[in-house]
């Protein structure tokens, strides 16, 4: 194997496209905490995504609809109050949550609560930052519990 495409096979997907992209690595902290939500919606969105295609041969409309029942900020509420409630975030993960849920948002959620709302961004701000540090195994880990704290099933 080709030595370049070895080193490759042995980096985080998020290092892997910094190199093909040529960025350097930056310290999660320098994003802001609405930067941080911004990616940890994409990642979040993926891996539903990816489980719900994955698990179901539907026609596109029919995965959309699915999808969106646990994307959308009243459910990323839920998960991430079932997290703290059982104790599932280490200090930094709360820290970095915090951060996401009480900073000021220039937009508002069209289907669900301030509070819903605010906690959601907080969420997406701890994947965001998990994502950024090279943590995918964690974003997994803390979907896949997550979602056993709603009524919904994949």
């Amino acid at each position: 194997m080709e030595e370049s495409v070895k080193t490759l096979t042995n980096m985080s997907d998020l290092q892997q496209i910094m190199h093909a992209f040529r960025l350097e690595k930056q310290d999660y902290r320098s994003f802001s905490a609405l930067t941080l939500a911004y990616i940890g919606d994409c990642v979040f969105d993926l891996v539903i995504r990816s489980v719900v295609v994955l698990r179901s041969h539907k026609q596109v409309n029919d995965l959309h609809k699915k999808t969106t029942r646990f994307v959308k900020a009243e459910t990323q509420a839920v998960i991430i109050q079932g997290l703290l409630d059982n104790d599932m975030l280490t200090e930094e993960e709360k820290a970095v949550y915090k951060r996401g849920r009480n900073t000021k948002s220039h937009t508002v959620a069209k289907n669900a609560s301030v509070a819903a709302y605010r906690k959601a961004t907080g969420f997406e701000a701890l994947l965001g930052y998990l994502y950024i540090t090279g943590q995918m195994e964690r974003i997994l880990e803390l979907t896949q519990a997550g979602i056993s704290y709603t009524d919904l099933t994949l």
